[in-house]
């Protein structure tokens, strides 16, 4: 399907294609994707089409996970789809007289697609995940058609659907226009009865339609409507991709021997597709004695590091790799971290922290060993790697601390009920992501009192104390999360450092007090209202 070349007149990122145009192979911006693709791509090409399609898939899932309404729906995923696969329609200003762009932003889409299906093979979870996107994204695009790009592409594929003759029609008038149609804001908008094209398929290809009882069903067949087109169309394209992605599986142990394409195959899944945090100037230069300031802006995940390594004066090496880092991406010097550790670990002589510590925190900085200047870990990282065992308590919160730690937890940081439940069932379909999302939006709306001031406005439906409040974007580090905390404070014009003026409110019940000596802080903490 693909082939890589080291041709010099392919190193510019020239495509080769066996035969005809991109306009003959994608007329339209949807697309079934029946026909794996015959081009010669540079393995970069390879790699890049296949992350910027994983932006687009992950921004929509995200997208609807979270409660925004449809204007911050259309937007937080359009803006993904502008960014990372741009798709101009048929009709769009230009297009005749500039064609090549259309035939490479199609060209890249069907690439892209198939590529993330060879990915997204390998088991039944990655399988379910991909047809999930997929399918979210078609359906997205058909709806974003007009109604004659829409017909143009049914009649390309030639759809085995049949259509319901005037007399059959007439004979179920009554029962037909019995059907509720929420679909129509507006009784004008209503096409006529005799204006309106009917499909009869059968009852278990419209499944949704029919739960929603937006359908007629007589002896096994649905009675569906042209304006409900996008559930029949999506019904063959998930039908389609279901079977492919299942001979796709089977074939691919064939390719185990290609030392080129696996590495990268194995891995699109895995990679973090943000920011990589290596230095922040958000809250300017840290010293030592400001972090526990500013403590309040974490996510839970190093919130929880920072509370344990401040109760036992000692954190298990995968927690000190990963608030380590952390707090590097937050802008802690090495010069500031070395304190702060010193001082964390104050059961130590200072000898004993120099000989067991100083020589890794310094690795991590990129000064010792292979002087590899580390970055903090995403979301994704912390999740995935490394799970922890029996005294460790690095990883992500949501996902590995038990239901009941997890509500004692979010009841401490004065989350309400109604938002306990919204996060926990987001946890229990495995969201942690978006369940971190949801965690901030309602904590620094609650703590910053912005009921409607953050980005977005709140969901018509309210929900919990404060409402819907969208962030800005879906949470994907936690260093994103602490610099979005961090900016909507600064916005306030508070003090944001815990310096000359009030001392920010924590999130957690109880705080600690410290007093400073210099370089140095001794810290006396009082006792949490609750273990995490």
């Amino acid at each position: 399907m693909y082939t890589s070349s080291s041709k010099k007149g392919n190193q510019k990122g020239q495509k080769e294609q066996v035969s005809g145009t991109a306009a003959d192979h994608y007329p339209c911006r949807l697309n079934f994707y029946d026909t794996p693709p015959r081009l010669k791509i540079s393995l970069e090409q390879f790699e890049q089409y296949a992350l910027d399609r994983m932006q687009v898939l992950s921004a929509l899932l995200a997208a609807q996970t979270r409660r925004l309404n449809a204007e911050q729906f259309h937007n937080t995923v359009n803006e993904a789809i502008r960014k990372y696969m741009p798709m101009t329609s048929n009709g769009a200003p230009g297009v005749s007289t500039n064609t090549q762009k259309l035939d490479l932003e199609r060209e890249k889409d069907y690439i892209s697609h198939f590529i993330l299906r060879l990915a997204y093979s390998r088991s039944e979870e990655l399988r379910s995940w991909f047809l999930r996107a997929e399918c979210a994204l078609f359906k997205f695009r058909f709806g974003e058609e007009t109604q004659r790009e829409q017909i143009f592409f049914m009649e390309n594929q030639k759809l085995n659907w049949k259509k319901v003759s005037d007399a059959d029609k007439e004979n179920l008038r009554d029962k037909l226009e019995s059907v509720p149609h929420k679909y129509y804001k507006d009784k004008k908008e209503k096409k006529e009865f005799q204006d309106e094209t009917y499909f009869e398929v059968d009852f278990e290809r419209v499944t949704e339609l029919v739960g929603r009882r937006q359908v007629y069903v007589q002896g096994g067949k649905a009675y569906v409507p042209m304006r409900d087109q996008v559930d029949l169309v999506l019904d063959e394209f998930k039908e389609k991709l279901a079977r492919a992605l299942e001979i796709t599986g089977l074939a691919l142990p064939r390719m185990d021997e290609d030392d080129r394409l696996m590495p990268v195959l194995n891995n699109i899944n895995k990679q973090y597709l943000g920011r990589e945090f290596t230095t922040s100037a958000i809250a300017g230069e840290i010293q030592a004695q400001d972090v526990d300031s500013l403590k309040v802006h974490m996510p839970l995940c190093m919130e929880n590091l920072h509370d344990e390594l401040r109760r036992n004066k000692h954190l298990k090496h995968w927690g000190r790799i990963q608030y380590g880092l952390f707090l590097k991406g937050i802008g802690l010097s090495l010069e500031q971290a070395l304190i702060f550790w010193q001082i964390a670990f104050e059961k130590l002589t200072p000898d004993q922290f120099t000989k067991q510590y100083a020589y890794n925190i310094r690795h991590s900085y990129g000064l010792e060993g292979k002087r590899t200047d580390y970055t903090p870990h995403s979301c994704r990282q912390v999740i995935q790697n490394n799970p922890p065992g029996p005294g460790d308590h690095h990883g992500c919160p949501f996902r590995y601390f038990s239901a009941q730690n997890l509500r004692a937890t979010l009841v401490a940081h004065n989350v309400d009920e109604f938002d306990i439940l919204d996060i926990t069932g987001l946890v229990q379909n495995k969201h942690y992501q978006i369940a971190c999302t949801r965690y901030f939006e309602v904590t620094r709306a609650r703590m910053f009192n912005m009921k409607d001031k953050l980005k977005g406005v709140i969901d018509e439906n309210g929900g919990g104390v404060f409402g819907n409040v969208a962030s800005l974007e879906s949470i994907e580090h936690p260093n994103q999360f602490f610099e979005q905390s961090f900016m909507i404070r600064k916005a306030q014009g508070e003090n944001t450092d815990g310096q000359n003026g009030e001392e920010l409110e924590p999130t957690v019940k109880g705080q600690y007090h410290y007093r400073r000596a210099g370089l140095q802080i001794a810290s006396n903490s009082v006792q949490h209202d609750m273990e995490m």
